[in-house]
């Protein structure tokens, strides 16, 4: 069974064996299956269950009184959905699917469980937590410093890591099915300008999109189209491990 939880987690850690046959059993207890547009979790919503994602495709999200959505973060599998939910009440924010996805639910009493431990799955949980909120503060950068045009290509480089050190793709193209309403609702932008510039990332030879797959094809461009750095995302031993995967800069291709 593929286990993007672990591969996303074994960034920061090798697992021994023993540790990935955990992991794996811990996947396998329980797991659902969600369709597009379904939340895993609701706004103010609580669960006994944290939820990773195994396939498809979700986000963090919130509606505001108006209606409208802000798309806090996109999660790819191997993402931990909700993993507050378990010392909190209630979610303050949503998280739902955008495509047909399939999660492991694990009891929040296995969780505590695993966080407590001194063991590298707990150092690998918090590793990943911090990750995550490393995510959520380049959101923070985009909207208050970054332009239209560097918001979406950070965005975009970033989707590319990101499914790559899930173990999703070895190459420049990912599953993309997000919607340019979508793109909208992440960046702040409408969907005509989202269009508009993609459109030009098309025309640069920077990117292609079709049949919902998102090849990036000239990934160093777009890197320093978005002033992209992935310090944020702490990948220190994917760096050592595998090389291969950056350029004699240091930073991911």
């Amino acid at each position: 069974m593929s286990n993007p939880w672990a591969t996303k987690m074994e960034q920061f850690t090798a697992f021994t064996a023993g540790e990935r046959e955990r992991l794996d059993s811990l996947l396998a207890f329980k797991q659902r299956g969600f369709e597009a547009q379904e939340d895993i979790i609701a706004d103010g919503a609580h669960s006994d269950y944290c939820h990773i994602l195994l396939t498809g495709l979700a986000c963090r999200y919130k509606i505001l009184p108006d209606g409208e959505r802000q798309i806090m973060a996109f999660l790819v599998p191997g993402d931990l959905c909700d993993a507050e939910i378990f010392i909190l009440k209630k979610m303050d924010h949503a998280v739902g699917t955008l495509t047909a996805s399939t999660t492991a639910m694990i009891h929040s009493s296995v969780m505590k469980m695993l966080l407590r431990e001194a063991s590298p799955i707990a150092e690998a949980l918090w590793w990943g937590t911090m990750t995550d909120l490393g995510v959520l503060r380049e959101r923070i950068v985009d909207q208050g410093r970054r332009d239209a045009t560097e918001r979406l290509a950070h965005l975009l480089y970033e989707m590319l890591v990101r499914y790559r050190i899930s173990g999703a793709t070895k190459t420049n193209a990912i599953d993309f099915p997000i919607t340019q309403t979508d793109l909208a609702d992440a960046t702040g932008m409408t969907p005509s300008h989202v269009n508009r510039l993609l459109q030009r990332f098309r025309e640069d030879g920077l990117i292609e999109l079709r049949n919902r797959t998102l090849t990036v094809t000239n990934p160093l461009r777009l890197r320093s189209l978005a002033q992209f750095s992935a310090t944020y995302l702490h990948l220190d031993r994917t760096e050592a491990r595998d090389p291969a995967v950056y350029d004699r800069a240091g930073e991911l291709i």
